[in-house]
């Protein structure tokens, strides 16, 4: 994917939101946002094509947070408030209430998405919680891979828009108290107070 051509989904993305895109044909988004079906098509076979990409950067965008950061020897706490701030600072890249609504017209093209983001957060979710406990910041009696897994079944329910409509509950909000009870839940007294002292000090510069 040549660097244009993300550029240009990037813009797809951010007047999605601006302009409410619910189909992503490419005659919604020339109506909608002025960017011209052909300079799409230079680009993608068909209107399926374009929705795999569009996803595509979603995923990876999400995964740039843990290229970019170099976490190696950062306290496991610390990790997840820099990727919470990370998801708030690349909202409309990174949210799925972007795109949710191809799940309806695509659902094969997402569910694939979807397994992928889901496995991709699964896999960092038990790298967190093995690092903290060898830090000494979780509790040792913890079952990863049973916290991961709940932790990935409450991530499924925030893409239910109807138990979190996205206008009363936004996707970088629930994300980040998603984090939040997890440090709370399975954190030692002094990881929490780390923790407490810590996201005081934390700006989250949502990207609208």
């Amino acid at each position: 994917m040549d660097e244009h051509f993300r550029d240009l989904l990037k813009k797809i993305r951010i007047e999605a939101k601006k302009k409410n895109l619910k189909k992503f044909s490419f005659q919604e988004i020339e109506k909608k946002t002025g960017i011209q079906g052909q300079e799409i098509m230079q680009h993608v076979d068909n209107e399926e094509d374009l929705v795999k990409k569009l996803l595509e950067i979603e995923r990876q965008k999400f995964e740039e947070i843990f290229q970019i950061h170099d976490f190696e020897g950062v306290n496991a706490i610390d990790i997840l408030l820099t990727v919470s701030k990370e998801v708030a600072k690349n909202f409309i890249l990174v949210s799925p209430a972007i795109t949710i609504h191809l799940k309806a017209k695509y659902p094969q093209i997402y569910q694939d998405h979807f397994e992928k983001r889901l496995q991709f957060i699964f896999d960092k979710i038990q790298i967190n919680i093995t690092k903290g406990i060898y830090q000494g910041l979780y509790r040792e009696d913890l079952s990863i891979e049973l916290l991961a897994r709940l932790y990935l079944s409450r991530l499924i329910d925030i893409h239910n828009p109807d138990l979190f409509p996205p206008d009363k509950f936004s996707f970088e909000t629930l994300f980040a108290v998603m984090f939040e009870d997890l440090v709370r839940s399975i954190g030692k007294p002094e990881a929490i107070a780390y923790f407490e002292k810590k996201i005081k000090s934390v700006k989250f510069e949502i990207d609208k």
